[in-house]
């Protein structure tokens, strides 16, 4: 059976290469772009508005210093300690896993991020923390109230 003979017709056309000469089918000198003019010259600035009286929208736009959405999304979630004692009892182990479940309020796409302790209240359970970010002052409070503090 011959192959050549059942072959499909190619229906689409390739597109003419403008501006490629006389040769090229769409003309060697203006190309389908007009005279003169700034549409044949080629493309204008982004920031180029037209006139020099009105202001330019880059000015227009709002002066906003520092970085705005990327420093906002690397925070981390806060609990104060006087929180966790409410929820724990004493001799309980609080990791992330577990923080994530008795504390709902909390967004679980933060779970990456991590969650830090604060100090604020007080704390007289003893408690065994592992792999949790923690201030200054609240790894003081854990530590006299004879919890550990584990990675």
């Amino acid at each position: 059976m011959n192959i050549l003979s059942h072959l499909k017709p190619i229906v689409s056309k390739s597109a003419k290469r403008r501006g490629r000469g006389i040769g090229s089918g769409v003309g060697g000198h203006t190309t389908g772009r007009g005279a003169k003019g700034d549409k044949v010259r080629g493309s204008t600035k982004l920031t180029f508005d037209g006139t020099k009286i009105k202001k330019s929208w880059i000015k227009r736009l709002p002066f906003l210093r520092g970085k705005h959405r990327t420093n906002a999304l690397n925070k981390f979630q806060t609990i104060t300690l006087s929180q966790i004692e409410k929820v724990y009892k004493s001799g309980d182990t609080v990791t992330l896993k577990n923080i994530f479940e008795k504390f709902p309020r909390l967004d679980a796409r933060m779970y990456k991020l991590g969650v830090k302790i604060l100090s604020t209240g007080t704390l007289q359970k003893k408690l065994t923390f592992q792999n949790i970010k923690m201030t200054e002052s609240a790894t003081k409070k854990v530590n006299a109230a004879g919890g550990k503090i584990e990675g």
